[in-house]
Parts: structure tokens; sequence; C-alpha cells
């Protein structure tokens, strides 16, 4: 696990982490146990309410596009890395998706 001291500063609010609401439904139903964002907005211990249920952030670290795998997409409630590209892809249209691109992974789990 990640030492918090070590990581920067949150870039959002911990509110923001996860809104749409096919996500949400995935959080709520254990399909979704982690996001993947552009920034941190979250630290390791801090809960996330979703529906009235409570979710606590387990870990938060730095990754690149290049280093996902199909078991990091079942983490986000997709089967494969190419289905979690594609959705992101059609959330952000235009964003290049570039392997060595940096993302901030927020892993939780259920209180």
């Amino acid at each position: 696990m990640t030492n918090q001291r070590e990581l920067p500063p949150k870039t959002c609010t911990i509110e923001r982490l996860v809104t749409m609401k096919e996500d949400v439904q995935k959080v709520l139903s254990g399909e979704k146990t982690a996001t993947r964002r552009n920034g941190r907005y979250a630290d390791i211990g801090e809960v996330m309410t979703l529906e009235g249920r409570d979710f606590v952030v387990e870990n938060v670290y730095s990754q690149s596009l290049g280093e996902l795998t199909d078991n990091h997409a079942k983490q986000e409630g997709f089967a494969t890395v190419e289905d979690y590209k594609n959705a992101i892809l059609s959330y952000h249209p235009g964003m290049p998706w570039l392997p060595h691109m940096r993302v901030w992974v927020h892993e939780f789990r259920a209180v």
C-alpha cells in the first residue's frame, strides 16, 4: 500500500470520484472496485458515500495506461482493457489513449 506522505496534494474532492450513474450502480453492486482519474481525488482512508452507502479508499497510486491489464479493467467494471478504453474514449471525445499517459488509481471497498 502507498504511504500517504508520498502522495502529492489532491487535485479534486472525493465527491467527484465516481459520478456517472452507470459507474455508481457498478460500485453499489460490487462490480466496480477502483476508479482511474487524471488527478488525485481521495486520500487513503477517506470515505466516499454513494446513495447512502459508504466506501473506504484503500489505496491510491499512479499507473500508466500502458500498464493496464484485463484484471485492472475488471476493477473498473469492464471485461477487458479494450472495453474500458472504448468507454473512456466515448466519455472524453478527442482524448488520446497514450500508453505513457499516467492516471491515479483509487481502489475502494464497501465499509
